[in-house]
């Protein structure tokens, strides 16, 4: 028993982060079982018992666990019926004897086939181990060490394979004296048998055959059994690996895009802020009119509008929705560097983006809003970069 644990242990350490289900509440079941009984050999000269001569029934309950595909422990428990042995007397039961053992299961199938990753339809399982037996009918009473040995051939049932009937041949050997508290030389002797020692002796023990149904629990990976789990193969983690490399020096690259065009929104805040901290200048047209303080900032040479100037777009916005008499004239500049057609052309640009944007982005009528490119200035700021702007003239008024 202890080598075949130790093989079935090996065989598998090998295969064990394949198979799924083997908690502490997986892969129990319970079980019935009920056959026919005879003693091997005569239990005493002219009893009259032996093979086939003393058969009667037996019932039995099994509970198990399976702790691997291949190795597991099932108590399991008998109730041997009256035989026709003489040697009973006084007998006031219908029971001979009650067995109960602690029996390893070595799933043989499983052991030189390897598991397939659910039971196969017929299997061959071993048992074998050791327990307590009471004896109804002898006198005096007897208790003692009993053997069990058997080989369960087994057929798995079900589309989930949750039962399990099997044909059980098992030989139960009784490794105690026969006549405890009798002297044993002279109540042998009487008999006729030799005095027996603590040994597998078939003198000692009985045939029975029986056929069972087990009921394998559910477990955690929701069927009633061990199941391979789903493995990828290397060549694939490989490929899988080297993508989220990839796509982490693709995150990096774009980190340091979207730091670069941080820094470029703050400067554009910086230099806003600054612009707007200065006197509000008033140009004075034919009629008296109101420059309104937002302006937008463009880059040199650039009349697109950055996300960070569409602040002071939507404040206009605002301001023409709170008033819905205000009509707007879009004035656009460009600093002095450069040829001065391509500064006006800027500049006419620059005046009809914005009023693109608040038509589009901010719904304001078209009417209410007219353009103007002023070209080349380097009057509205000493700050050369706040003369690349669009200003906003309230015509209203």
């Amino acid at each position: 028993m202890f080598a075949a644990a130790m093989m079935a242990a090996s065989v598998s350490a090998q295969d064990n982060t394949a198979i799924t289900a083997n908690k502490a509440g997986d892969n129990w079941y319970f079980g019935i079982n009920a056959g026919v009984t005879t003693r091997v050999k005569e239990s005493y000269k002219d009893a009259g018992d032996g093979l086939f001569k003393s058969i009667a029934p037996t019932v039995g309950l099994r509970l198990g666990k399976n702790l691997t595909t291949v190795f597991g422990l099932a108590a399991d428990a008998e109730v041997f019926f009256k035989t026709n042995d003489k040697f009973y007397a006084g007998s006031k039961t219908f029971i001979e004897a009650l067995d109960v053992n602690l029996l390893g299961t070595f799933n043989l199938s499983n052991l030189f086939g390897g598991y397939p990753g659910e039971p196969r339809a017929f299997e061959v399982i071993a048992l074998g181990g050791f327990g307590w037996e009471h004896d109804f009918n002898h006198l005096p009473r007897v208790n003692g060490l009993n053997s069990k040995v058997a080989l369960d051939f087994a057929f798995n049932l079900g589309a989930n394979k949750a039962w399990q009937f099997y044909i059980e041949p098992a030989l139960t050997y009784c490794l105690h004296d026969w006549i405890d508290g009798v002297d044993g030389s002279v109540a042998y002797a009487l008999l006729g048998v030799n005095e027996p020692g603590f040994m597998y002796d078939i003198n000692k023990a009985v045939l029975s055959v029986k056929a069972g149904l087990n009921y394998k629990f559910g477990t955690s990976n929701g069927t009633h059994n061990f199941a391979k789990a789903a493995l990828r193969d290397q060549a694939e983690i490989d490929g899988l690996n080297a993508k989220i490399n990839e796509l982490r020096a693709d995150v990096n690259a774009k980190d340091g895009q979207i730091a670069a065009d941080a820094q470029t929104i703050a400067d554009l805040k910086a230099k806003l802020a600054a612009c707007e901290a200065r006197p509000t200048q008033t140009i004075v047209e034919e009629k008296k009119v109101e420059t309104l303080q937002p302006i937008v900032i463009f880059r040199q040479g650039k009349s697109v509008i950055d996300p960070a100037q569409y602040a002071s777009i939507e404040m206009i916005a605002k301001y023409m929705k709170n008033h819905p008499e205000a009509n707007v004239k879009v004035q656009g500049y460009a600093s002095p560097e450069g040829p001065a057609e391509l500064n006006q052309k800027l500049s006419v640009q620059r005046a009809e983006v914005v009023k693109n944007a608040l038509i589009k982005k901010y719904k304001i009528a078209a009417d209410r809003i007219t353009t103007e490119g002023l070209g080349a200035t380097d009057k509205l700021s000493d700050e050369i970069d706040f003369n690349r702007v669009a200003m906003f003239i309230d015509t209203t008024k």
